[in-house]
């Protein structure tokens, strides 16, 4: 029998309350609280000066304007120094003329990665993986992405999922595989035996009901 009063111990997992933090970054201090009322995706990158995080971080540049239109601020982590991010960002912006426009966080003593999960405990060293958590404006976590330090993070997807979280909590529907901005969405199923058999006749399965995203939010306030 399982007992549900058994807290969980180990790296957060969704809808879990995000780990709070206070850090430097480098545009100045940060804690979770201050993107309250806000999305946020926070990701952390093994090492600075390593290629794949640097493909990553002028795809994310290039899409800061994209998530900032969706209210979601970008935050990324590495247990490197301020000093190091500064120099890293500055090679950045002279190797291929993209200034990083979002902060990062230092983290030395790996408290924020630890408490996020971000070093994989089997590791054979103290690298982080390249972990997203997609946090909401309650500071619930409600994504998670894993990616081992060899592959780089597809930033358009990331964007895609908090557009879709976002619309479906928006509109109270799901959004099936490969879904966009303008697809039809997966509508609430049927609450009735009534209406079950009222959908079956009109050649629609009750369970996989999909169409045009309602026009009126249900407004959650997310």
């Amino acid at each position: 029998m399982s007992d549900t009063n058994t807290r969980h111990v180990g790296p957060p997992l969704l809808h879990d309350p995000a780990p709070d933090f206070q850090a430097r970054t480098t545009m100045g201090d940060r804690s979770l609280a201050d993107y309250r009322g806000r999305w946020l995706l926070l990701f952390s990158h093994p090492a600075d000066f390593t290629p794949v995080c640097t493909s990553e971080f002028i795809a994310f540049s290039k899409t800061a304007d994209r998530f900032e239109e969706l209210g979601c601020s970008l935050l990324a982590l590495s247990v490197d120094s301020l000093f190091s991010h500064f120099a890293w960002i500055r090679s950045i912006y002279s190797q291929f003329g993209v200034k990083v426009t979002f902060p990062i966080i230092e983290d030395p003593s790996m408290a924020i990665a630890a408490a996020y999960g971000m070093i994989a405990p089997h590791a054979p060293d103290a690298s982080m993986v390249r972990a997203a958590f997609v946090i909401d404006p309650e500071g619930m976590i409600r994504a998670i992405s894993w990616y081992p330090m060899t592959t780089g993070r597809n930033v358009e997807e990331l964007l895609r999922l908090v557009t879709a979280l976002q619309t479906a909590d928006a509109h109270d529907v799901s959004t099936p595989e490969g879904w966009r901005p303008g697809d039809d969405v997966i509508l609430p199923p049927p609450l009735t035996t009534e209406a079950a058999y009222a959908e079956h006749g009109q050649g629609a399965d009750w369970y996989f009901r999909t169409g045009p995203l309602p026009k009126k939010p249900k407004g959650r306030g997310r």
